[in-house]
């Protein structure tokens, strides 16, 4: 079944059926008038709002807002108080705290960034982000469905069977085509090499 035109899509169960990039939902958002920055995770809420007839508008900026880069950083202090980012600023914060020299946010310190940001979570603080990197508290989670390319084409080429293809990122592309725009599990399985051999022995 092929991925039919957004607007065809009668509800959000059957939009989640299809693998959309993250410039797809940005355009569907932009089009519809709907909040359209953020992550995937992000854009997919706005749209299923949308299907449950609420509209997410997109935020007004706050151009009289005081600079959040004058305050001090503490575990004390709130994340959206100093308005946090991933910049060198907050890298270095961390590195201090930690000891760990470059340091790196991990994808669960993200998630839960956007999240209280996303939730207004004032009472939110620097400590309690720091305790998100020891693994001492949860507050979101990163959403691995992001990563389904990934995973299928590692799938993909840890197959004996696609061995025999002269280019298996080529062939592993076709066939995730055609799984992206069908209602097909976005996963990779022998079956589907089989199916669809004579068209991936053509693209690669």
């Amino acid at each position: 079944m092929q991925r039919p035109e957004f607007d065809a899509i009668k509800d959000y169960k059957e939009f989640c059926k299809y693998y959309w990039y993250r410039e797809e939902l940005i355009s569907i958002c932009r089009e519809h008038g709907l909040k359209h920055d953020g992550s995937k995770i992000e854009l997919n809420r706005v749209i299923e709002a949308f299907f449950n007839g609420e509209r997410i508008l997109p935020e007004k900026k706050n151009t009289g807002k005081k600079a959040a880069s004058t305050v001090e950083l503490t575990t004390d202090t709130g994340l959206i108080e100093c308005g946090f980012t991933f910049g060198n600023r907050f890298r270095d914060f961390f590195s201090e705290q930690t000891g760990v020299k470059p340091f790196k946010f991990n994808v669960d310190m993200v998630a839960t960034a956007k999240a209280v940001k996303e939730n207004g979570d004032e009472s939110f603080t620097l400590g309690d982000l720091l305790d998100i990197y020891y693994g001492k508290k949860t507050y979101a989670k990163y959403d691995k469905s992001a990563l389904q390319w990934n995973k299928f084409v590692h799938d993909f080429c840890e197959d004996e069977s696609t061995k025999h293809f002269k280019n298996r990122l080529k062939a592993a592309a076709a066939l995730w085509k055609i799984v992206r725009e069908s209602d097909l599990p976005k996963e990779y399985s022998p079956d589907l090499t089989e199916k669809f051999r004579d068209i991936m022995d053509k693209e690669s």
